[in-house]
This record gives structure tokens, C-alpha cells and sequence, in this order.
């Protein structure tokens, strides 16, 4: 019996469940982290851009390259530690530092980017943030700092993981560019623990942003509807209305409404896909945090469902309104079909009955030739029959005038019946 042989990528496919773990963070820490966006059509990016970007990094701090074609890595960067991840639209890169720097949300965090090397990264930022990891003795401390460091009309604290830290941002952007979280662990916290609740705030920031960029393409693609919408009514009053108007052009006019609408489904598709995508991540990591109430402080929960989800709203209305009116074209476009081919139909109808009369009135003509033909085949035959009987007249005692008058009924006769049969041959 053969030996059980593996599938080639058996190994590869198991290893991915595993290749990307939760990064370890000291109760005392600081991150900084980067998502990067390439312009335009990003899914479709030269990834080769993004690895020679991270090798440029990793060049100048003398660190080991990850494996070719890798979308992940995490290594040693100098005295820090670095996170790699290659995404479907955009790459991050995360920088974990020990201890806190005396100055909350110092600037010199990000300063582990060197300068000129954000320069040349292969994109945009699409977000940055700064987090502050502090044990801290009591809630009271944890109150003071928020309220230094966080504008109060937007700050979110929760107690996460079952009451394992607390966490705050209040999701605006600094005076240096950045969003700021901070999270005070318990003292009995795990460094994975800890760890995992960093990346979930690093995803739920990226995520949002990139939802928020199907928000810019609705608000567009709104109002382009909006103009084609108003198009659309005026055609359909012109359809309906008493107006003389052709419906081929009205056909016409309906087509390039759809083609319009179909540019719009085409431009905007992979973006509303990919927010609903979105969207449905950063509830998902919001979800596993497992908030708690921390001293009647708003949740992260609750910030989104005031801020974030009227926008996430806001592109499900863009694209329901955009399945909508293509449907709704394309039933405009399907009745002016109909009645043009119901006009068309009556013309065919005028057409036949016009070719009828044609008919009738060629069958009447053509009665009327073989009427005469008769007659002139007659008078030819009659005297050529003149010439055949005229030896014999004399002997008779007849004239000529009484012998053709005795013939030409006969001849007369025999040449409508020879037609007749020729005719009933022809015609079948």
C-alpha cells in the first residue's frame, strides 16, 4: 500500500493559523504605530514597494530580513521591537518600547521612524497612534491622567477583560499627527495580555479609518445620484406626459443614464464591500475587549454607536440608494423598450396591411393583363385560323366573314383554357 503523502502546502497553511501571535508588552511601556496606504487602487499595489521599505528600516538598524515574500514579521530593531503586517490595502508598523517617557504621548516615541525614512514610505498615512502603557496605583490616579490627556467630549474608558486594565483615547488627532490610547494595567497583568489589548486597539483605530473612506465615496456617489435621480424623473414625466417626444431618443437618454450609474457601481463596489468589511471588524475587536463600566465614563462601545456607526449608516443608505436607482433605470429602460416595440409592432401592422393592398391591387392588374392577353392571343389565332379554313370555304357555299364569326368563340375559348391550364402549372 503507498505511503499517505502530504498536501504540499499542508504545513504552510497550519503554520499561518500561528504566524501572526499577540506581541508581548511590559506593564510600563510605550508603542508607536504607523498604517500606510498606497495612493489609488491600493489592493492592487506593488508589494514589492512595502518589503523594500521594511528592509530599508531594518538595514539601518542591522536586523535580520524576514522571508521572501512574507506578510508578517517581528523582530528586534536596535533595543526595541518591531511589527510587521502586509494587509489587503495598507502595511503597519509597530514599535515597542520599554518603560514611559516622563512627558505623556512624548513625540520622541515616533521619532523611532527616522524621518527621512517616512519620507520615502510607498504611501500615505492612513492613521498613527501613540500609546502609554502605566501601572498606576488606584482609579483616582487613572482619573487624574485621563482628564490631563484626553479631550472629555470624545474620551472612551472602559475596564477590559473582565476588569484586567483600563483603557481611554478619546480617538482625535495631536498637535504631532497622532491618536493616543492609554491603558493602566492591574499589577497581577500578563505581558500577553497586555499585548493583545494593544494590537486591538491599533486595529480598531486602523480599521475605522479605512472604513471612513467609504464615507467620502458615499457622500460623492450621493451626489451623483442625486443629478441622475432628478434625470430620471424628468424622462418618466416626459414618458408619461402629453409631449410629442420620440422614444428612441427618450431609449437613448434612459442608456446613458445607466451607463452612468454603472460607472458608479463600478467605481465604488470594491470600496463599500470592503467598509462593510471594515465595520464589521472593529465591532468584532471592540466585542472581545469585553467592557465594563468605568466610573459612569463612556464606553468604546458606546462612542461608536454615536460617532461611528451614523457614518457606517450613511454608506449603507449610498449603496442601497445606488442598487435602487439601477434597478429602478433599468425598469425605465425595459418599458421604453416595450413601447418602442410595441411601436414598431403597429408600424409592421400598417406595413402588411399596406403590402396587402399592394397585393389586391397587383392580383387585380394582373387579372386584368390576362384578360386582354386573352383577347390579343385571340385575335392573332383567329387569323391564323382565317388563313387555315379559307381553301375550304368556297366548296362550302361560306364567306369569310361567316367562317371567322363561326370560329372565334371556339379559338376564343381554347386560348382561356390554355392560359387557365399554364397558370394552374405555374402556380401549383
Amino acid at each position: 500500500m503507498a505511503p499517505l503523502t502530504d498536501h504540499p502546502r499542508r504545513y504552510e497553511l497550519a503554520n499561518e493559523l500561528h504566524a501572526r501571535p499577540f506581541p508581548e508588552v511590559n506593564s510600563n511601556a510605550r508603542v508607536a504605530y504607523l498604517a500606510i496606504r498606497a495612493s489609488g487602487d491600493a489592493a492592487r499595489r506593488d508589494r514589492d514597494l512595502d518589503r523594500a521599505h521594511l528592509l530599508a528600516l531594518l538595514d539601518r538598524y542591522g536586523a535580520a530580513h524576514p522571508a521572501p515574500g512574507a506578510t508578517h514579521y517581528t523582530g528586534p530593531l536596535g533595543k526595541f521591537r518591531l511589527k510587521w503586517e502586509s494587509h489587503t490595502e495598507f502595511v503597519t508598523y509597530t514599535i515597542f518600547a520599554e518603560g514611559v517617557a516622563e512627558r505623556a504621548f512624548d513625540k520622541g516615541t515616533f521619532d523611532l521612524f527616522p524621518e527621512d525614512w517616512l519620507d520615502e514610505a510607498p504611501g500615505q498615512r492612513i492613521t498613527s497612534a501613540l500609546l502609554r502603557v502605566e501601572t498606576v496605583e488606584d482609579d483616582a490616579a487613572i482619573v487624574s491622567r485621563i482628564d490631563q490627556w484626553f479631550e472629555r467630549e470624545s474620551l472612551a474608558v472602559a475596564r477590559v477583560l473582565d476588569g484586567a486594565m483600563v483603557v481611554a483615547g478619546d480617538f482625535r488627532i495631536d498637535e504631532a499627527g497622532h491618536m493616543r490610547f492609554a491603558l493602566f494595567p492591574g499589577a497581577d497583568c500578563g505581558m500577553r495580555r497586555i499585548g493583545r489589548v494593544v494590537q486591538r486597539l491599533c486595529e480598531i483605530e486602523t480599521y475605522k479609518a479605512m472604513s471612513m473612506l467609504g464615507l467620502v465615496q458615499a457622500r460623492g456617489v450621493v451626489r451623483d445620484l442625486a443629478d441622475i435621480e432628478k434625470e430620471l424623473s424628468e424622462l418618466m414625466s416626459t414618458l408619461t406626459g402629453p409631449a410629442e417626444v420620440p422614444v428612441e431618443a427618450l431609449l437613448d437618454d434612459i442608456l446613458g443614464l445607466s451607463t452612468r450609474i454603472e460607472t458608479l457601481v463600478t467605481r465604488s463596489n470594491f470600496r463599500f464591500g470592503a467598509t462593510g468589511a471594515y465595520e464589521a471588524i472593529v465591532h468584532q475587536r471592540i466585542e472581545v475587549l469585553r467592557e465594563s463600566r468605568f466610573q459612569a465614563r463612556q464606553l468604546f462601545s458606546e462612542f461608536m454607536m454615536r460617532r461611528y456607526d451614523p457614518a457606517m449608516r450613511t454608506v449603507k443608505a449610498a449603496k442601497g440608494q445606488l442598487e435602487s436607482l439601477a434597478e429602478r433605470t433599468a425598469r425605465a429602460a425595459n418599458l421604453l423598450r416595450t413601447k418602442v416595440d410595441v411601436g414598431r409592432q403597429e408600424q409592421n401592422q400598417k406595413l402588411l396591411e399596406s403590402m396587402d393592398k399592394r397585393a389586391d391591387l397587383q392580383l387585380r392588374l394582373q387579372e386584368t393583363v390576362e384578360g386582354l392577353s386573352v383577347v390579343a392571343i385571340s385575335y392573332y389565332a383567329v387569323s391564323l385560323v382565317g388563313y387555315l379554313v379559307y381553301p375550304f370555304l368556297e366548296p362550302l357555299g361560306l364567306s369569310k366573314g361567316l367562317a371567322l364569326a363561326m370560329v372565334t368563340p371556339l379559338v376564343v375559348l381554347a386560348v382561356w383554357l390554355g392560359l387557365r391550364r399554364i397558370k394552374k402549372h405555374h402556380l401549383g
